[in-house]
């Protein structure tokens, strides 16, 4: 246990520092590379490990042309996308003080209207009327109420900031035309994915938001697992959170929902919408032109 959490760490924390070393060498290096990690550990696993037998290896692979690189987006793109991450942090975390603020309520026999609970007026008159209820409970509601209010300034601040750049803006307008995909799921795609062409097709950016399962064939026989966990879990989060939305807005997605429906399975319904809603993204990014809705042709 201790082996495998010191990995992990290390993991970690060679992950964090990969843009600043980046950045750090650039100037310096006619041309860098970085390495998939993942990819990298699949390609050189072996028994007898250490620092001069790896760079052998990444040299081998360096001189033959199969080192697997990552994508690296400029250092301005990487700024946004911590804020972007940072904001989502924030909006988990208010997530979670809204629960305690209920769980509070319960603990205590406090009835309260679900709906109405986290705005500022119920929530003031609530305190005021409850009753039978401890004052430490009461001056703790108080500070996750507080609190709430802090993080949802902070997050408007930091979505507000993101908005008015200019490097984005307009990629993030195009892609908001596309009727399912709101301002929190273009901005995601535009910073996590930074240069669409790095997608040779839809495919390889649907198996980078991790939409799809593992593969494995043998024999002639395939056979799919479950979803993969080798992707970007901000895209896929922001991804199926879209596609459960979507079909509201959207009369082809819904339709699509409504075919995978039939199937009996909610999930791949929703899996559908999201991969639908992949392509159309590619697209409007790569064209650089608004989502155009095609027109079911007339029978006469």
């Amino acid at each position: 246990m201790k082996s495998y959490q010191t990995r992990g760490w290390a993991h970690w924390r060679a992950t964090i520092f990969t843009g600043w070393i980046y950045d750090f060498l650039k100037p310096h290096a006619v041309e860098l590379k970085v390495a998939h990690p993942a990819m990298l550990k699949a390609i050189t696993a072996a028994k007898k490990k250490n620092d001069r037998a790896d760079a052998e290896k990444l040299a081998d692979l360096l001189r033959v042309n199969l080192l697997p690189e990552c994508t690296m987006m400029s250092e301005e793109l990487r700024e946004l996308r911590r804020i972007l991450r940072y904001r989502n942090m924030v909006v988990r975390t208010a997530v979670k003080m809204k629960n305690k603020i209920s769980g509070l309520l319960m603990e205590v026999g406090a009835p309260y209207n679900k709906r109405r609970l986290h705005g500022k007026q119920y929530f003031d008159q609530l305190l005021e009327q409850v009753e039978d209820v401890p004052e430490s409970v009461k001056e703790l509601l108080r500070l996750s109420r507080g609190s709430l209010e802090l993080f949802d300034a902070v997050q408007k601040k930091l979505i507000k900031a993101l908005r008015s750049n200019s490097q984005i803006q307009a990629r993030v307008e195009l892609l908001t035309s596309i009727a399912g995909i709101g301002e929190i799921t273009a901005l995601t795609w535009v910073l996590e994915v930074g240069d669409p062409g790095r997608f040779s097709n839809s495919r390889q950016a649907i198996s980078y938001c991790g939409l799809c399962s593992a593969q494995q064939e043998s024999a002639g026989k395939e056979r799919r697992g479950p979803i993969s966990k080798q992707r970007n879990k901000h895209l896929q989060t922001k991804l199926i959170e879209a596609a459960k939305l979507a079909p509201y807005w959207n009369p082809q997605l819904a339709t699509l929902h409504e075919k995978e429906l039939i199937r009996g399975n909610r999930n791949r319904a929703t899996l559908a919408v999201a991969r639908k809603l992949v392509e159309y993204l590619l697209a409007v990014d790569r064209r650089g032109t608004p989502f155009v809705t095609e027109e079911p042709e007339q029978v006469a």
